[in-house]
């Protein structure tokens, strides 16, 4: 019989917190600085990887910029985390998702581990300002994790340190990147949004308000 889940590795921007509005608002104010104009279909791109590969895409739509030495890049990177970190002051308690306490509550009663697993560095900020830390077990570092998502290294960072395998861990995500990541890692994927984006998800929900254990747990089994 298959073992029971052990954790629980969370996505934050779209998962958690709506923060991808704050990412948007902040790679738009950095593009216009350099001339270059994004939409709303051009930042579902940037959901879910690095800062630095996010950055590249942008960069991207102006070949005059392609030969830009890292050092500008790196300092336009800083930029944007600069306008980011100023909107994100705005986060508190009631920006949780609707649905996430209520399966964090659940998932302690059922001694599973709760992680993060985000691209941002500014995460264990976020946790805070949302008044969730109390819940966490543990947030990957992003700053260590050498290959962003698609690949799996930021959840098996995350199973590593609760020693936990793999094939016990469920990870919940929003972008098709995150998913791709958490299925390379032989865990079992929940997606949070329309199947166009996630349909390699193991099980997908349209919101956050339907994340219920019971359910999520018969699809882990039945896989």
């Amino acid at each position: 019989m298959k073992p029971n889940p052990k954790a629980f590795i969370f996505d934050l921007d779209g998962v958690i917190t709506d923060t991808a509005e704050f990412h948007y608002l902040a790679w738009k104010k950095l593009a216009e600085q350099l001339g270059i104009t994004i939409d709303r279909d051009f930042n579902e791109q940037l959901k879910g990887i690095s800062r630095m590969d996010s950055l590249e895409r942008i960069l991207a739509l102006n070949p005059a910029l392609k030969d830009m030495p890292q050092e500008e890049k790196e300092k336009l990177a800083y930029q944007k985390n600069e306008h980011y970190k100023n909107l994100i002051k705005l986060i508190k308690p009631e920006d949780v998702l609707p649905g996430i306490e209520e399966l964090f509550k659940k998932l302690k009663e059922n001694h599973i581990k709760i992680a993060i697993g985000s691209a941002s560095k500014n995460a264990p900020v976020v946790v805070e300002q949302l008044g969730l830390t109390h819940y966490i077990d543990y947030i990957v570092d992003a700053a260590k994790v050498k290959k962003g998502k698609p690949d799996p290294e930021t959840f098996t960072t995350a199973a590593d340190y609760l020693n936990i395998p793999y094939d016990e861990c469920v990870g919940l995500e929003d972008a098709a990147a995150g998913i791709q990541a958490i299925n390379q890692a032989g865990m079992f994927s929940v997606g949070i949004g329309d199947k166009e984006h996630l349909s390699a998800a193991d099980y997908l929900v349209g919101d956050t308000t339907q994340l219920d254990l019971e359910e999520i747990l018969k699809q882990y089994y039945l896989k």
